[in-house]
């Protein structure tokens, strides 16, 4: 049951990233809400819930040892943390834009937040050590994972951090790319790529 299990609750997991990190791209946040909010500021609350439950999900399905969940657990926290600090900072910068608003929106929410997604990516990776390599879904998943990673940096303001967070899991996917962990390649080198082409055209 745990081993069939894993690889749709990880599909799962993917797809949730991938869509629900896009819930900017809403047209005017689905309309106005109640005091000044949007639609999508209350629709963002369900982000850490429809992502972390999934994921940990996977974790139990592979089933995860003891260190994998701590980092999943401190993963999970930063989070939601910064999610919610990112929602928080969004929503009031939506209605009065500053710069505190700013700073706790683009900076402090956005570099907490991510870097809870990269523990959070740490902790399934190491549950794809020795598994076998995916189907056509797995590849497109992976490729969606990736590019929602880049976009993400790109509209947080965390290039560089999330590049060299996106050329350390591309490493390890050529590292086990033989097994399920090619994904984090398919997904990551392009995201490397995407960020660095971005890069040196703000450059120029």
């Amino acid at each position: 049951m745990h081993l069939s299990a894993y690889p749709r609750w990880l599909a799962l997991t993917a797809l949730a990233y991938a869509v629900l990190h896009h819930l900017g791209l809403l047209p005017d946040g689905l309309g106005a809400g109640p005091d000044d909010t949007r639609i999508a500021d209350w629709l963002d609350l369900l982000v850490p819930w429809l992502v972390l439950v999934p994921a940990a999900l996977t974790l139990r399905a592979a089933p995860a040892d003891e260190r994998t969940w701590w980092i999943f657990g401190a993963g999970a926290l930063a989070y939601a943390s910064g999610h919610g600090i990112h929602l928080a900072g969004n929503s009031v910068g939506n209605a009065d834009p500053g710069e505190t608003a700013h700073l706790w929106d683009e900076v402090v929410g956005h570099t907490i937040w991510y870097a809870g997604v990269t523990l959070v990516l740490v902790a399934l990776a190491r549950t794809m050590r020795g598994r076998e390599r995916p189907g056509v879904v797995g590849y497109l998943l992976a490729l969606a994972v990736g590019l929602t990673w880049a976009s993400n940096a790109v509209g947080g303001g965390t290039e560089v951090l999330s590049l060299l967070v996106a050329l350390a899991a591309a490493a390890w996917g050529w590292r086990h790319r033989r097994e399920l962990g090619v994904v984090l390649l398919v997904g990551f080198a392009p995201a490397a790529v995407v960020l660095v082409a971005v890069g040196v055209a703000a450059l120029g």
